[in-house]
């Protein structure tokens, strides 16, 4: 029966090859140095994506808003594939982001660290990993042909053409997808289970593969440990996968004594758990800065509103001359209401009212008075007037009787 086994690996270490160019992960590093991985292009925007010795961080767990990509720097060459990648989402309970792997034409240059939602017109396939309509998880598959914009399209999500739930976030182990690419089936499993597959995808050789990862203000940290790429005959150009032939070798040999371990190996390999807790210190201690750094700047604005609260308030001294004046104010109208509760003040109201309307009486009549004088002085008189009417008439009369005799007096003339 092992027999039987470690043939039938073996015949699939023969038929599934690795792509090395485009694969990453499947040794016990993910790469020789820190900064890089051989044959890929990682690049951010808000951060630099880390690389430690067994995973890669896209976005990191702070802060947020920020883009993390990697691009295989060579396209793949074969037309049909399998693909498999393992990534882990860890953040706090309403966290969010989005994870894609992309086989497109020109990924880099057309995508970049663009999510599915902001890239705009690309040529080929992106296997998006969100938490669209809330459901805790889910993962779509996309394409397009070069012609659809996607960042000015109305309704991204429906135009997905295949979709699985998969609750994804703090699983605390990494989640394994795997993809089948070949002339008779597009498949894609998550967790040994099929999400979708059709028989109606038929992607071009020549396109790229690369991972893009998005967070919000309250982000997820998208960490990917491996991606493997392997033909799916074994007439391509490649090498083994590592791990089927060290399954192969296992069943026929009896498992290797510890202590038998050569020191070399020992070393390597508690020179490379070393390297992995150096930069996960290096990581958190970066991360710890740029916390203290915030936490500094929001004192300094702190101290500063509370300076200028300071000066708009009004001082000790102020304040006392206020509280002495409202006390004055207080004990006045506590006085004008012990009067006013304890006097009867019936009789300074009619004595008041009387002299009101001796008052009114009095300036009646002074007002008529005046108003008859004035009337007297301007009206006039009326001898004087009868005077002027009599000497006009006289003068009439006098003048008719001078001209009577003047024209009795006159020559008369005779025919």
């Amino acid at each position: 029966m092992k027999a039987f086994i470690s043939l039938a690996l073996l015949a699939i270490g023969a038929t599934a090859q690795v792509i090395e160019s485009a694969s990453f992960g499947y040794g016990k590093t993910i790469s020789p140095s820190r900064d890089s991985i051989p044959g890929w292009n990682i690049g951010g925007e808000g951060h630099e994506p880390s690389v430690l010795s067994d995973k890669l961080i896209l976005t990191p767990p702070y802060p947020g808003n920020t883009r993390g990509s990697a691009w295989a720097q060579s396209p793949v060459s074969q037309q049909e594939w399998s693909a498999e990648f393992q990534f882990r989402a860890s953040g706090p309970e309403r966290a969010g982001g989005i994870l894609q792997l992309w086989y497109t034409k020109d990924g880099q240059a057309r995508v970049g660290t663009s999510s599915i939602y902001t890239v705009s017109q690309f040529d080929g396939f992106a296997l998006v990993i969100d938490t669209h309509g809330g459901r805790g998880g889910s993962v779509r598959g996309f394409l397009n042909d070069g012609t659809t914009d996607y960042k000015s399209h109305g309704s991204v999500d429906s135009l997905a053409f295949g979709h699985c739930d998969y609750a994804y976030r703090n699983l605390g182990r990494p989640s394994v997808v795997k993809l089948k690419h070949t002339n008779s089936i597009f498949e894609v499993t998550v967790d040994d289970k099929i999400c979708f597959s059709t028989n109606k995808v038929n992607l071009p050789a020549g396109n790229t593969f690369g991972f893009t990862a998005a967070t919000p203000e309250n982000p997820d940290s998208f960490e990917i440990f491996k991606f493997v790429l392997a033909s799916a005959t074994g007439q391509d150009q490649g090498q083994t996968i590592p791990s089927y032939q060290g399954s192969a070798q296992q069943q026929q040999q009896p498992p290797p004594i510890t202590n038998q371990n050569p020191p070399a190996v020992v070393d390597a390999g508690i020179a490379a758990q070393f390297v992995e807790v150096q930069s996960r210190i290096q990581l958190q201690n970066k991360a710890t800065n740029t916390i203290i750094q915030d936490l500094r700047a929001q004192a300094g604005k702190n101290d500063a509103r509370h300076t200028e609260i300071m000066q708009k308030l009004a001082s000790k001294d102020q304040v006392a001359a206020l509280d002495a004046r409202l006390q004055r104010i207080e004990s006045l109208l506590q006085n004008i209401q012990r009067d006013l509760e304890g006097k009867d003040y019936s009789s300074r109201f009619n004595q008041l009212h009387d002299t009101l309307r001796s008052s009114h009486l009095s300036l009646t009549e002074s007002l008529q008075g005046h108003l008859l004088n004035a009337i007297t002085a301007s009206t006039p008189r009326m001898g004087f007037f009868i005077f002027l009417v009599i000497a006009f008439q006289v003068l009439l009369a006098v003048s008719y009787i001078i001209y009577k005799r003047r024209r009795a007096n006159m020559p008369k003339k005779f025919l």
